[in-house]
């Protein structure tokens, strides 16, 4: 499912494509393209609860979060597929402003429905970039993910 996700990504979504296409045009093309019916049918739901989460009357992520800041504790699900070095992760994204506590709520969301054995820190990346670029308002944010998803470390590693 995972793969499905990150194929309409790279394919629709970031290259600002038009994905106003038919369900079944895009089915057949995810068909075409290797892919089985029943992980493209969970890839698109998937999409759909994120695009659901947006709106404010079915979100609890979008109430008004207080400013002051939360110590978030992870249920013993979200530290099975959340490793020490995922949630160090998101914990440094809030730190430096790129996602705030409804973000952060709708990546964990996200996440916790991927239908995969394995999850990594390079996983949860590309979730967050796929939640802030459905977040109105988080143009910045997402700008700021990208640079840090896709930027080369310079000089030597020590």
């Amino acid at each position: 499912m995972f793969d499905i996700l990150m194929y309409l990504f790279e394919n629709f979504i970031h290259s600002e494509t038009e994905i106003r296409v038919d369900q079944d045009e895009l089915t057949d093309e995810l068909v075409r393209a290797g892919f089985h019916h029943d992980e493209i049918y969970k890839a698109l739901s998937w999409l759909e609860k994120l695009a659901a989460l947006q709106e404010s009357d079915t979100n609890p992520y979008l109430a008004n979060m207080s400013a002051m800041p939360v110590t978030r504790i992870f249920t013993h699900e979200e530290e099975m597929r959340l490793d020490v070095e995922c949630r160090g992760f998101l914990m440094f994204l809030e730190q430096i402003k790129v996602l705030d506590a409804s973000t952060r709520e709708m990546v964990i969301d996200r996440v916790m429905e991927i239908d995969a054995m394995e999850f990594c820190l390079e996983d949860l990346k590309w979730v967050v970039l796929m939640v802030l670029f459905n977040v109105p308002g988080k143009e910045n944010a997402y700008a700021q993910m990208e640079d840090l998803l896709f930027e080369e470390p310079e000089g030597p590693l020590h």
